[in-house]
């Protein structure tokens, strides 16, 4: 058992560690973003709201989301939060 609990804690270990570097190469990217959402919106481009909602239908978009079904299941669950 403590074989094998060892090879989990060092498989721990090492996951966290990849995880770590991935975000931090990441982080540059993120970098690029925030300063490109401040920009549009600084310059009166597009608003927060329209940068966000964008941002939305681009990833509806690239996912292939079925949108006649997204579109029930959203009334669906506006008829329920109106409800209660």
């Amino acid at each position: 058992m403590s074989d094998e609990k060892k090879t989990v804690d060092q498989y721990i270990e090492t996951y966290i560690k990849s995880v770590s570097a991935l975000e931090e190469a990441q982080e540059p990217f993120k970098e690029q973003r925030r300063e490109l959402r401040k920009e549009y919106e600084d310059n009166g481009w597009l608003s927060k709201e329209q940068q966000r909602l964008a941002v939305k239908a681009y990833r509806l978009i690239k996912d292939e989301e079925d949108m006649e079904q997204l579109l029930d299941f959203y009334e669906k669950v506006a008829t329920i939060r109106r409800s209660s």
